[in-house]
């Protein structure tokens, strides 16, 4: 589609926006190199997670488990795919040596073994045929099927030395709870049964997914964040807030994990009722940031002040559309693209850095919405580059399939 937004046509966009991303990506992964990011520190640069408080263990020391370590080497595979550039691929397999560690201390590790092995490990076999990669891919699947709860059909969301955070949420039993988070782990599963064989992975992750259809979508197209089990019994108990604003509320980067986490579970299973959620929770969001600029909000029912914005629901939601694109017939295709694009360009326009000597794309990025003191709200984070990047290489052709 070739409608005018600030002057130009998605195409001059995309391709304009394209070079950019080259210049800046080359910059960062010679300056970043093996360390892993998170977020920008005062001077716009990356400081390696173990020197941040997200790379703190329980006991003090330094960890490398942080959730989000896997969109850097994420982000290399993308760019090796589309340009073949050998520095990014030798600096996606050092930080994924990096993560190796975690494959032996399983206590440092959660639902989020998806986001740390699909997009590390898993890219490097699925582009280079290492089978070093692939077994850290399976052993990460592993580790994720160990916590799924037999009675309860779900992934048991965060560890116990995480049950502090459950006071911020509500208080609970975290040993029962799962988050809408995990749909986009699970594809870690669906890709150790196509890989294997093994029909167990699979059924776990499709098991998942029909509990998160059944408890954590809302008839609306919304999602809860959290939902309580009770441990042993697996009988439903409650929904607490989570990283939105209140109960009930619509956190927007969950409802971007499950645009595009129920539009992967159909890539994978064919389930058609799966697809059919995901458009569910894609025509949610799309008239929520329709009356917002193509912004989201950081939950969609937040108070009017203080205005809040999260640019990383936005890229991953923008991924979402497009996934579900690719599903649908071309007439039906145009409005999920034309959807993203829009969110896309709003977003370059407003959070977007091409400066190339600093670090991060996308600023605005919002972990939670509750963040007293400010430091995480609308600053760099480096999973909305992931999906920025995604996105991009998604409307070139030129993307590596992560997922």
């Amino acid at each position: 589609m070739e409608d005018k937004i600030s002057g130009c046509s998605n195409q001059e966009w995309l391709d304009a926006t394209y070079e950019k991303l080259l210049v800046k990506m080359k910059a960062e992964c010679t300056r970043v190199g093996t360390n892993i990011p998170y977020t920008t520190d005062e001077d716009g640069r990356y400081r390696d997670i173990t020197e941040t408080p997200w790379g703190r263990s329980p006991d003090g020391g330094t960890h490398v488990g942080f959730w989000t370590n896997g969109f850097w080497p994420g982000m290399l595979w993308q760019m090796y795919e589309a340009t073949g550039d050998e520095e990014h691929r030798k600096t996606a397999v050092g930080v994924a040596e990096r993560l190796d560690v975690l494959l032996r201390s399983a206590e440092t590790v959660d639902h989020d073994v998806g986001f740390l092995f699909l997009l590390s490990s898993v890219a490097n076999y699925r582009k280079t045929g290492d089978m070093e990669a692939r077994r850290r891919g399976l052993l990460g699947a592993s580790l994720l099927s160990s916590r799924y709860n037999l009675d309860g059909r779900f992934i048991r969301a965060w560890p116990d030395h995480m049950a502090k955070m459950a006071e911020r949420f509500g208080g609970g039993d975290i040993r029962g709870w799962m988050i809408i988070d995990c749909m986009m782990n699970i594809p870690l599963l669906y890709w150790a049964s196509e890989e294997t064989k093994d029909p167990r992975f699979r059924k776990i992750a499709v098991n998942h997914a029909k509990t998160a259809q059944q408890y954590v979508v809302r008839p609306d197209g919304s999602c809860n964040h959290i939902v309580a089990f009770d441990p042993d019994s697996g009988e439903y108990l409650d929904n607490p807030g989570g990283q939105g604003y209140k109960q009930g509320s619509s956190w927007s980067r969950g409802q971007s994990w499950a645009v595009y986490g129920f539009a992967l579970s159909y890539r994978h299973t064919g389930d058609l009722s799966f697809l059919n959620t995901a458009k569910q929770c894609a025509h949610y969001c799309i008239s929520n940031m329709a009356v917002s600029d193509w912004l989201p909000l950081v939950d969609y029912r937040q108070p009017a002040k203080p205005l809040k914005y999260d640019s990383t629901a936005a890229m991953c939601t923008a991924c979402g559309l497009l996934e579900i694109a690719s599903h649908v017939d071309e007439n039906e295709a145009r409005f999920y693209t034309e959807a993203a694009y829009r969110i896309l360009r709003a977003c370059d326009e407003k959070f977007a850095n091409w400066d190339p000597e600093q670090d991060a794309i996308t600023t605005g990025g919002t972990f939670f919405y509750h963040d007293p003191d400010g430091t995480n709200t609308e600053v760099p984070i480096i999973y909305g580059d992931y999906f920025f990047i995604e996105a991009i290489l998604r409307l070139k052709g030129k993307a590596l399939f992560e997922w």
